[in-house]
């Protein structure tokens, strides 16, 4: 039944990714471990949008990228989930996103600034993979990505998009989100010019212990899924 529910879960997870803008067409995917076996991950299949995937063309996957369950195509960049899966046990959720002040922030290369309260949970954790352009198609690649995330929550991809990761799906979907917005009003503070100084550290710190709990993500998570169950999506 808990897998049942965690598929259930991971639907909701890409119509809220659709509702929240951020969908590219059948591009982006969306994976969370398998409960009780960690070596297996559910995960959106390819040539569908995530506000597509239902009960049966979710994969199951393993650490080496191969389909162990399911008969959908399976996205070329899988190893961006299983080489991160593979190098972080404690992420149990992995989205990657084309979400566009995203993007447009990691061709600056410039670290997410506190401008924001979005901004103050990311300040300092999210990593940048620079190495090219190009989908993410091999282990290789894979691990790149996942050494350039190291212990961060996120890594953004030049010019590509970004990899949300979390300790459960709501993490993740949250902080894609949140990440999004945080992008955003950095961009227009830069634009703006003449940014006033962050806030001091501690004060930070305290905002991000409470944005960062599990029970904030969920509680925000639950509220876009009333959402989406609201406009029938």
């Amino acid at each position: 039944m808990a897998h049942d529910a965690l598929k259930r879960k991971l639907i909701v997870s890409g119509k809220i990714l659709v509702c929240e803008g951020h969908d590219d067409f059948t591009r982006g995917h969306i994976s969370v471990r398998v409960p009780g076996k960690p070596h297996l991950f559910y995960m959106k299949p390819h040539s569908v949008g995530f506000d597509e995937i239902t009960p049966k063309n979710i994969l199951t996957i393993d650490l080496d990228g191969k389909v162990v369950a399911g008969k959908a195509r399976r996205h070329s960049e899988v190893f961006i989930h299983s080489e991160i899966f593979r190098a972080r046990p404690d992420v149990q959720s992995v989205i990657h996103v084309h979400s566009p002040y995203s993007v447009a922030l990691s061709g600056t290369g410039r670290q997410v600034m506190a401008y924001s309260q979005p901004g103050a949970l990311f300040a300092g954790d999210v990593g940048l993979y620079d190495d090219t352009i190009f989908l993410i198609r091999t282990p290789e690649m894979g691990a790149r990505v996942a050494k350039a995330l190291g212990g961060k929550r996120a890594v953004l991809l030049k010019n590509h998009g970004v990899v949300m990761t979390g300790g459960a799906i709501e993490d993740a979907v949250i902080g894609a989100i949140m990440l999004e917005n945080a992008a955003q009003v950095q961009l227009a503070v830069e634009a703006a010019g003449d940014a006033l100084p962050e806030f001091p550290a501690p004060d930070l710190g305290k905002l991000r212990d409470v944005l960062a709990s599990h029970e904030q993500f969920a509680i925000n998570f639950d509220y876009l899924a009333r959402r989406v169950k609201r406009r029938k999506l």
